[in-house]
């Protein structure tokens, strides 16, 4: 964490002296001030520079880019990271060779490196960021192998009257599963369990 004491002729002139310095902007940093300053007698006797403690805010985005990149390098690949924000919900597009080291079975290591880089974002966050790790489009195509399993697992469900558990999901993964369900009548979903082991659970409805 970066940090600098600036002066100047008041609070504002020394925060300036503080932002060139960091070379950073005022969204980014948190001010102390540690003397407002005096102006002193005729401006001249008396007089005391104001004085701030001026701290460089991480930028959780930044944060968790430099974490995954890391962990991409250690594992041995070249992997390319493109950010795109969308009010809270930030994707991380990730192309290069071997990128189906950074899938796994069924994406179970993307969703495991997507939970830590999650982690790391909002360790820094002043508000909740949903994170997003994609690999080579491999979310949408997750997506329509979900929809396929949701109604495979509904229809057995209707044809058993047997519950049917999901291995563990991401919160949208579960939300996918959800949605497409809710055309069905007659099976409703519910989650179970705690992150990362959090899984959906699908049921016959209870009649009325």
């Amino acid at each position: 964490m970066r940090q600098v004491t600036a002066t100047g002729q008041n609070v504002e002139e020394a925060v300036k002296s503080a932002l060139a310095q960091l070379q950073t902007t005022r969204d980014r940093i948190d001010i102390e001030v540690l003397d407002e300053g005096k102006k002193g007698l005729f401006g001249i006797f008396g007089s005391r520079q104001a004085e701030v403690v001026v701290t460089l805010v991480p930028d959780p985005i930044e944060e968790a880019k430099q974490f995954l990149q890391k962990v991409c390098q250690d594992m041995g690949l070249d992997v390319k990271i493109a950010v795109k924000k969308e009010g809270k919900v930030v994707t991380f597009e990730l192309t290069g060779d071997k990128i189906a080291l950074l899938i796994g079975k069924r994406g179970q290591t993307l969703n495991s490196l997507q939970y830590l880089v999650q982690l790391v974002a909002n360790r820094y966050s002043k508000q909740y960021l949903t994170i997003i790790l994609d690999a080579e489009d491999y979310r949408n195509r997750r997506t329509d192998t979900l929809i396929q399993l949701a109604e495979r697992m509904a229809k057995k469900v209707m044809k058993t009257r047997k519950d049917v558990a999901l291995e563990p999901m991401p919160s949208y993964e579960r939300k996918v599963i959800h949605t497409a369900l809710m055309k069905y009548d007659k099976v409703e979903t519910h989650s179970s369990g705690k992150d990362p082991y959090r899984h959906l659970v699908i049921t016959l409805k209870k009649p009325l």
